[in-house]
């Protein structure tokens, strides 16, 4: 079994938990997830199987789209509505307010994650750290937010936000230092992330979706028509069109040189695909392509 399934994962489950209830209606051979999500997160999860696993951090690094609301007047030791709380304002700012701050947070900026997070400090993780009452002192990291909109103002205590960020982004730590910006406290109370990389809402099935296909007469086979192909995670990366033979030699570990009108004349990564299956993925120098991840003969899929 390989490929991508788009998890919309509930509120409730940690990653890895979606992760286990998926394989026992799947049994792959192999399996993992692409980003983590918090339990109070919900949203899409891509989850990969089989050779999908090789192309993992491809998606890992890919943007993300996230929608959340931040609740005003309250800060929390998890900057999200599950911890305690840190500290309290009675300052409820204004549309005009929060709409003045948006670029400060957009662009490169400097970001100090939640001390409940999973970075590691010593090789221990910062959420063990802080449950075991220890000090935890991270350190401010430059993140990328394309973009931050707010999307609706439901009452003085709440704001709606979409935000377009890369690799390394806590959403909980923008909503605390956006509140800290307009001279209040924040904390985000809902979090949906909408897309991954390529993957976005359209791709998504929910667990229960995927329970009732499972009870379905022919359930195996319907389960399998909810995966992507692999190659949909290397939407970024050019591709390569080989023949069959020179397949063969790139499933062997030997480079091939790209000849004919359609070889291309740009260098660096590549993908290469023969007859609607992905071989390899690579580098292209000099009009040759450098096998570096081969994957096994798979039928492709839509």
């Amino acid at each position: 079994m390989t490929g991508w399934l788009i998890l919309d994962k509930p509120v409730g489950l940690t990653s890895t938990e979606a992760l286990g209830a998926v394989k026992r209606l799947f049994r792959p051979q192999k399996a993992g997830h692409a980003g983590t999500l918090d339990p109070l997160a919900s949203g899409l999860l891509p989850i990969a199987f089989g050779e999908a696993t090789k192309t993992v951090p491809y998606v890992v690094d890919g943007r993300k789209v996230y929608s959340f609301v931040v609740k005003w007047g309250v800060e929390t030791d998890t900057d999200d509505a599950e911890g305690e709380i840190a500290a309290t304002s009675d300052i409820r700012p204004d549309e005009a307010a929060i709409r003045t701050i948006l670029s400060d947070f957009t662009g490169e900026i400097e970001q100090v994650p939640p001390r409940y997070s999973a970075i590691k400090i010593a090789g221990e993780r910062a959420y063990d750290l802080a449950r075991a009452g220890e000090e935890v002192e991270l350190q401010a990291r430059t993140i990328r937010v394309y973009d931050l909109r707010l999307v609706d103002r439901p009452s003085a205590d709440e704001a709606v936000f979409e935000a377009e960020c890369g690799k390394g982004t806590y959403v909980r730590a923008l909503a605390r230092d956006m509140g800290r910006a307009l001279g209040t406290c924040g904390h985000v109370s809902r979090l949906r992330r909408l897309a991954v990389g390529p993957f976005a809402e359209e791709d998504m099935i929910t667990l229960d979706a995927l329970r009732e296909i499972a009870e379905e007469e022919d359930g195996a086979a319907k389960l399998d028509d909810c995966l992507l192909p692999v190659e949909e995670a290397l939407d970024d990366l050019p591709l390569v069109t080989v023949t069959g033979s020179d397949a063969g030699r790139l499933r062997r570990g030997q480079a091939v040189i790209l000849k004919g009108r359609d070889a291309p004349v740009f260098a660096g990564e590549a993908y290469a695909m023969a007859a609607g299956r992905l071989v390899a993925l690579g580098e292209v120098e000099r009009g040759t392509f450098n096998p570096k991840r081969v994957f096994r003969h798979s039928e492709p899929r839509r």
